[in-house]
């Protein structure tokens, strides 16, 4: 009887490090491949820059020769004159010639581009939007069409801080960050218990081992990810129950200047949707544009990262809804919060458009705004309020 169990056990665990196994065969194979590839491109290019060295200076002795035998003739004569002077201007426009060309030698334009590598390039891309459809499930195919209402549900606090719920998780607690730089975290077990007037005291308390900067955290699968106060570009994965950081990862080209203009607190979004965790940053390289990052919250390993066409300038805030980046706008001194750039990390061709979606009845500002896609709202932050907003969804077309 111990046999069969040890048996059964051990079948899953083999299976899983056999199909491990086959993934990093797979790997190995693609880097070996492009390896390879690149091995011949740079063989090419060096045999075509010495052909080409080889060719100027073969010119160049020849042209010495002309020139020499040249000045041998008699030019006196009219005859032998003319072709002389012929002559002289061809090889006069020739010299132009290479030199120019001598000049671009170290440039690509010799590189030979071969069909089979063209061909083989745009398979690529077939095949990596094939992948990506299949890692953020192509069947999320609804798309923001208004913001219907709003509801306030709490004042408390100040300016900067965030509340959500755990999408990932079917209770209903409430999770209260207060503040763009503290280490604790107040949970309530519903809503209700959130709103009483008295709601501190009735909140469980968690405390973290360091501290969160700025307000672009979030709660999934029952972890906290946050920014770590103190660190460049370091996210940290909080188990929440055992109240211990399960893991850590740097986040690579963020954290140097903020997300958001209008939000300098905060340097790196956090952000979930129905595909799972994203991480939203803005860099110098891109001249201030959002750069999204999807994240494993499992292995916590980046699997993609898109550079979009929404600038960090004016915005003060930014969710992922169904694969869709929508940045949030509004004035430096606070006014109607509007939505200005949507970003489908699937379709790059609508993209950058301006929907026109405005925020209703309210004037001010966010400090943060998260969606929650078990629930499909915005849950949000606004100078010391906590609201919900629903959203109107369609159909993608």
């Amino acid at each position: 009887m111990v046999v069969l169990q040890v048996h059964f056990l051990l079948v899953p665990i083999l299976t899983s490090i056999m199909g491990a196994a086959q993934y990093m065969m797979q790997d190995a194979a693609l880097l070996n491949y492009m390896d390879q590839r690149f091995l011949s491109l740079e063989k090419r290019l060096e045999k075509c820059n010495q052909d080409v060295l080889e060719y100027v200076d073969e010119f160049r002795d020849f042209s010495k020769m002309v020139l020499s035998r040249l000045a041998g003739l008699n030019t006196d004569k009219a005859e032998v004159k003319n072709e002389v002077e012929h002559l002289l201007t061809r090889l006069e426009h020739a010299q132009r010639d290479i030199d120019y060309f001598g000049s671009v030698t170290d440039s690509n334009a010799c590189i030979e581009v071969h069909e089979d590598l063209v061909k083989q390039q745009l398979l690529e891309e077939v095949e990596e939007k094939k992948k990506l459809k299949l890692m953020l499930n192509a069947s999320c195919d609804h798309v923001l069409a208004g913001i219907k209402s709003l509801k306030i549900v709490k004042k408390t606090g100040g300016k900067h801080g965030s509340w959500m719920k755990d999408p990932g998780k079917k209770h209903a607690k409430i999770y209260l960050l207060n503040g763009s730089v503290n280490n604790v975290i107040l949970q309530f077990a519903n809503i209700m218990t959130f709103m009483e007037n008295n709601q501190t005291l009735k909140a469980r308390r968690v405390t973290l081992p360091s501290p969160w900067e700025g307000t672009g955290h979030i709660i999934y699968q029952g972890f906290l990810f946050y920014h770590r106060y103190g660190s460049i570009n370091e996210i940290i994965k909080f188990n929440i129950l055992r109240r211990n950081v399960a893991d850590q990862m740097l986040l690579p080209g963020a954290g140097r200047i903020p997300a958001y203009q209008l939000s300098p607190h905060m340097k790196i979004d956090l952000a979930v949707d129905e595909q799972g965790l994203w991480a939203l940053h803005a860099e110098p390289e891109t001249g201030g544009n959002i750069v999204i990052t999807k994240i494993n919250h499992v292995t916590m390993a980046v699997e993609h990262t898109w550079d979009t066409p929404c600038n960090s300038k004016d915005a003060e805030a930014a969710f992922m809804a169904c694969n869709t980046l929508y940045v949030v706008y509004n004035f430096p001194s606070g006014g109607t919060s509007r939505i200005q750039c949507v970003y489908d990390v699937l379709d790059d061709v609508n993209t950058y458009i301006n929907p026109g979606l405005h925020f209703p009845k309210r004037q001010g500002s966010h400090s943060t705004i998260h969606y929650n896609p078990k629930e499909k709202q915005l849950f949000a932050w606004g100078d010391g309020s906590q609201i919900i907003y629903k959203l109107h969804t369609e159909q993608k077309v």
